[in-house]
């Protein structure tokens, strides 16, 4: 009598221990709000961005210049939102199909992306990584815009950075094939 009642105490503590899976749904669904809500700031600086374009047609030469920086930055800026805000999606939806459920909208749509369909964590790391990765790019290009080379060394280190982020492309690359 003392086996049966193991076993079924066994039986329930399995069944509890697979259902707290669903705790990853505060984390599914806190990304997926938290994806919408960059999409929408990032959509609205971009609104905003555009707004000013009317400043740049009317400024002279000199402040051309200026805002041409400052505009590109804030572009490269709406680049690095979208992209976190799709790294967001991507957890959000790799978390869901490792601990929930395959998504069977993808699974069964022609126009399904193979980028976020997740089979393992290790593939979820991988596809985190690569927009990480872009991000990081993203910011390097817009911080540089801003630099001020005020000798021969700066220009050695922003050399060495471009070098960095170079190779770091190649091998995230290269272990695609």
């Amino acid at each position: 009598m003392g086996v049966n009642k193991m076993e079924l105490l066994e039986k329930y503590f399995e069944k509890m221990l697979w259902g707290s899976r669903f705790m990853v749904l505060a984390a599914v669904i806190s990304s997926l709000l938290l994806s919408l809500a960059l999409f929408v700031i990032t959509a609205i600086d971009v609104g905003s961005l555009m707004a000013h374009l009317g400043d740049y047609l009317n400024a002279t030469i000199e402040a051309r210049k200026v805002l041409k920086i400052e505009m590109v930055a804030h572009a490269v800026g709406a680049i690095d939102g979208f992209l976190l805000a799709t790294i967001l999606l991507i957890f959000s939806l790799g978390l869901y199909e490792l601990f929930i459920s395959d998504i069977d909208e993808a699974q069964n749509s022609k126009r399904s992306s193979k980028v976020l369909v997740i089979n393992s964590l290790d593939d979820l790391k991988s596809k985190l990584a690569k927009v990480i990765l872009m991000i990081l790019v993203v910011t390097f290009f817009e911080v540089s815009l801003s630099m001020a080379f005020t000798d021969a060394l700066d220009l050695v280190y922003f050399a060495f950075g471009i070098l960095m982020v170079s190779l770091a492309l190649y091998f995230s690359h290269r272990a695609e094939h």
